[in-house]
């Protein structure tokens, strides 16, 4: 049993993280497949996956309320799924209203939703994907009973964006400064929102000649109709880091074996490491297979024209795969400790649930990448 396969058996969440474009989504939800089928209910929520992994999961698409994956999506594997398999995609916008609706006081809910400084929050400002996206897994964590749940987390740039955007939001939403700037306007409250109020101060003045009144008044509203939620949002961010930071919790770094991509998942692991989160595996994903002895031996029998060709072929591939083994190699040694599992990068892309169960295969360790030796590892050539 490697350490994925033990994860599935063990772990009621499943975090994947990493940079955008390296087979996050793919993983998540093969991940999730794998352990219906061992006999764990599981769900797996994506943040916008292609149309297509909709469609290899039985599904015209996928939204912001949990779908379950029919069995006769499984058929083509010959397989059963001993327990149910959920899908969803976090609509960031859904999900900000839903909150809203379901926290904030009755008599500001509708001022809330249709002020723009919320609308901004709700779809634009930096850190609001990554909060909402776990404050919609706390949600399922405590409010469902699935045995698993994988979390399919928003790519990335930089590491520090997914682990600080709770507390960027948190900050956003309990700005002291703002509130000592708009004080005249909060102190008003609902009479005083006004042209007077806000110019009652020399800051608010000098500001709105950059800003505007309006613009001005509108903030202020937001900030006293979004203040009585604001110990709320606290609460539930406490709850989110115990969450993360639990024993039934498990992080899953999913990269490339490019060396832009590597950089950033050795920090990742760095960073997940010192806020004592465990990292069950790093999964390295689209690694280049070594060619192997049957396609060289295949090729010889060519004739000349057509062999030369080949060979050729061969030859980069061999060297594509000597480079990703030697990122491969510096990783373990940047990532000491933690379990690396590789997946190929097949001919197509994962489109279908045969696609989906053949990248499980790689990610259990039921199937190996055929490996360059080490010495064409650490260097470099070709048989």
């Amino acid at each position: 049993m490697n350490a994925l396969s033990a994860a599935l058996a063990s772990k009621r969440v499943l975090v994947s993280v990493g940079s955008g474009g390296v087979g996050k989504t793919t993983i998540s939800a093969t991940l999730a497949l794998r352990a219906a089928v061992d006999g764990r209910s599981s769900l797996v929520c994506t943040i916008d996956p292609a149309k297509r992994l909709a469609n290899s999961l039985g599904l015209n698409a996928l939204g912001n309320v949990e779908a379950e994956v029919p069995a006769s999506a499984l058929e083509p594997l010959g397989v059963t799924a001993r327990a149910r398999l959920h899908a969803m995609m976090l609509d960031m916008k859904q999900t900000w209203d839903d909150l809203i609706v379901k926290n904030a006081p009755a008599d500001k809910r509708e001022k809330i939703l249709a002020n723009r400084f919320y609308q901004s929050l709700s779809s634009a400002l930096a850190g609001s994907q990554e909060y909402v996206a776990m404050e919609k897994l706390w949600e399922l964590r405590t409010q469902r009973d699935y045995e698993l749940i994988v979390l399919d987390t928003p790519p990335t740039a930089h590491a520090l964006d997914f682990l600080e955007a709770p507390n960027r939001v948190l900050d956003f939403l309990d700005n002291e400064a703002a509130k000592w700037l708009l004080t005249p306007a909060l102190a008003a409250g609902k009479v005083g929102l006004s042209l007077f109020s806000l110019g009652s101060s020399y800051m608010t003045k000098a500001i709105s000649r950059f800003t505007g009144t309006e613009t001005l008044q509108e903030l202020a509203a937001f900030m006293l109709s979004i203040a009585p939620m604001n110990e709320s949002f606290r609460v539930r961010a406490r709850g989110v880091r115990e969450l993360l930071e639990a024993q039934q919790t498990g992080f899953v770094l999913v990269t490339s074996p490019g060396r832009e991509r590597l950089d950033e998942v050795v920090h990742f692991h760095k960073l997940l490491k010192q806020n004592g989160m465990e990292i069950v595996a790093v999964v390295v994903n689209r690694v280049h297979p070594m060619p192997s002895p049957a396609l060289w031996e295949e090729a010889r029998s060519l004739i000349p024209a057509r062999r030369a060709k080949v060979e050729q072929t061969l030859r980069e591939m061999t060297l594509l795969a000597e480079q990703d083994a030697r990122g491969i190699l510096e990783l373990q040694a940047a990532c000491e400790g933690t379990p690396l599992v590789q997946v190929p990068r097949f001919e197509l892309d994962v489109h279908d649930i045969g696609a989906l169960w053949r990248t499980g295969r790689f990610l259990m360790g039921e199937e190996v990448i055929p490996l360059p030796p080490p010495q064409l590892a650490a260097g470099s050539g070709t048989p």
